[in-house]
């Protein structure tokens, strides 16, 4: 009996529905495999299709198509390695998340998952039906389990496998990035290898798809819940791991053990993923947005720089009377440190026109938000010309803080085709401008040091639509708004919950009404990373219309 075997982990990252490019990608990972003469080439959960299909998937035309990239990679990958690669499937009326094993040119097993994750982003009970728990697969006189993602975090298909016979889990996921996420999943992988005494290797898709980043980050435990490798976030990497069977069963060869980044970096390299993916995925190389000298598109424009190049990143300047001398001078210098074209197009002449054209119908009617609305309005204008023009995608800038509390303009600064800081409140905001500015890896592409402008980083924020604004003005100041907003966005803590916190009750309900009045707009913005485990979207699904307040707490006479 061989007491020795070669698995090469795939971690990669598909293209939703890119059937012949993720198949290549597979083909390529298999031939790796053989040159290095493993018994084995491992690809992540849904990894033919991509992930999340989401109803793209009900399509039988798809599901057609997918057998028969399944196919094709069954006859190309004959003489050599096994392969085991997730993909949707169809069976008599039922619809399967599964993963399958191809050798000597043929399907030799099918796991299908059965625990279907039914909250945050996924709605797997939705689209698909839940399989019964399979028992190993044998890859020569090796047996091994296949929890496929969310199954590993429930004991009882690991459990199941190992009393059928498994010497080793290998679980496939899709498993998108949240902060603290990484602990949570070692957390659960050591209580499955504790639990049956077996090695388990974690293996995960990377790259961005929509709102959502796979980060990768996949391992390899042996017995005792012992790290033997660990495969770097957030990049793509196909390594060959070497088990071989002891007295007390099968353990892995320690192997490359990949440094994880700290929350910051992983967040900042999961905004610059998400961007970099979303662009090249839609078939964008250059982006465009309006640099107004704050410090959220400072710091969009050096994720837009860090992920594409400078030279891919146009920045425009779009002053109007109550734009400082400041603002312009800052935006002129966050440009240049980062090596991007600023052009300069100024609303005043547009602002006129529309003000003259407007005057009739608001004669005697006193200037309010309107005007200020006006304003970023037309900017918003200006920008999706720009890039109707030169095929640039439009980046919006406002922060989570903004997003939540619909402190944007909607037709206006709202508009573009993604925003890579939409999940990021803006205390945190703050917090990735100092650390980017103190931090550089190979991977970004703009110059190190200090490239966000220090002055811009501390002054007070303010959309300068009006003389002497200030954020402030019209929301708390952001160390207390940002709290609130945890409280109740990400934690669903009650209004009752926060005043029993030390804050006031008039802010708290302030900022819970402006939530919930902001849902519509909201509805209509631009996709965005996920970072929290609450994102807007697909983690937090809230009617537009909805007549009930949060009054919990208060006196009732």
């Amino acid at each position: 009996m061989p007491d020795h075997f070669r698995l090469t982990l795939a971690q990669l990252n598909p293209s939703l529905g890119d059937l012949a490019g993720n198949a290549a990608k597979a083909r390529a990972a298999w031939e790796q495999a053989k040159a290095e003469g493993a018994d084995m080439v491992a690809l992540p959960e849904m990894f033919l299709s991509g992930y999340q299909t989401q109803d793209l998937v009900q399509r039988p035309a798809f599901l057609a198509d997918l057998r028969a990239a399944l196919d094709g990679l069954a006859r190309d990958c004959t003489d050599g390695p096994l392969m085991g690669i997730g993909l949707p499937m169809a069976e008599a009326d039922a619809l399967y998340n599964c993963w399958v094993v191809l050798g000597g040119g043929s399907l030799r097993a099918v796991i299908r998952k059965h625990h279907l994750p039914n909250e945050q982003v996924f709605d797997e009970h939705r689209i698909f039906t839940s399989g019964d728990i399979s028992g190993p697969f044998k890859a020569g006189d090796l047996r091994i389990g296949t929890p496929i993602c969310e199954d590993a975090w429930h004991e009882d298909v690991a459990e199941a496998q190992a009393e059928s016979g498994a010497e080793m889990l290998l679980v496939p996921n899709g498993s998108p990035y949240a902060r603290g996420r990484y602990d949570t999943r070692m957390s659960h992988m050591v209580a499955r290898v504790i639990e049956t005494g077996l090695p388990l290797v974690y293996l995960n898709l990377v790259g961005g798809q929509d709102d959502q980043v796979f980060d990768g980050a996949s391992f390899v435990l042996n017995s005792g819940g012992k790290l033997a490798v660990q495969l770097p976030a957030h990049e793509e990497a196909v390594v060959t791991v070497d088990f071989n069977r002891t007295a007390s069963g099968w353990q892995a060869e320690t192997g490359p053990r990949a440094p994880l980044p700290d929350d910051l970096a992983q967040d900042y390299r999961t905004m610059c993923t998400g961007l970099g993916d979303y662009l090249r995925k839609s078939g964008f190389s250059k982006v465009v947005l309006g640099l107004s000298g704050g410090i959220d598109s400072a710091l969009v424009a050096t994720i837009a720089a860090d992920t594409l190049g400078p030279e891919n990143v146009q920045c425009v300047m779009l002053p109007s009377e109550y734009t400082s001398a400041a603002s312009l001078s800052d935006a002129a210098d966050q440009a240049r440190r980062l090596g991007c074209k600023l052009d300069e197009v100024s609303i005043a002449g547009p602002r006129r026109a529309m003000t003259e054209a407007l005057a009739p119908l608001f004669a005697g009617l006193a200037e309010d938000v309107t005007e200020e609305n006006l304003q970023s309005r037309l900017r918003g204008t200006i920008l999706m010309a720009i890039s109707n023009k030169t095929g640039a995608m439009l980046l919006t800038t406002g922060n989570k803080s903004e997003v939540a509390v619909g402190y944007a303009t909607i037709y206006g600064d709202m508009n573009g085709g993604y925003n890579p800081i939409k999940d990021l409140y803006k205390t945190r905001v703050f917090d990735i401008c100092r650390w980017r500015n103190a931090n550089h890896a190979p991977w970004m592409k703009a110059p190190e040091g200090e490239v966000i402008v220090p002055a811009i980083i501390d002054k007070p924020p303010s959309a300068e639509l009006r003389a002497d604004q200030r954020d402030d003005d019209s929301l708390p100041p952001y160390d207390v708004l940002d709290p609130i907003l945890e409280g109740l966005v990400d934690n669903d803590l009650s209004v009752a919950d926060l005043v029993a916190r030390g804050f006031a009750r008039e802010t708290v309900e302030q900022i819970a009404h402006l939530i919930q009045i902001a849902e519509w707009k909201r509805f209509q913005s631009a996709p965005g990373p996920r970072l929290s485990l609450r994102a807007f979207w697909l983690d937090r699904r809230y009617p537009m219309v909805n007549r009930w307040r949060d009054r919990s707490g208060a006196s009732q006479s």
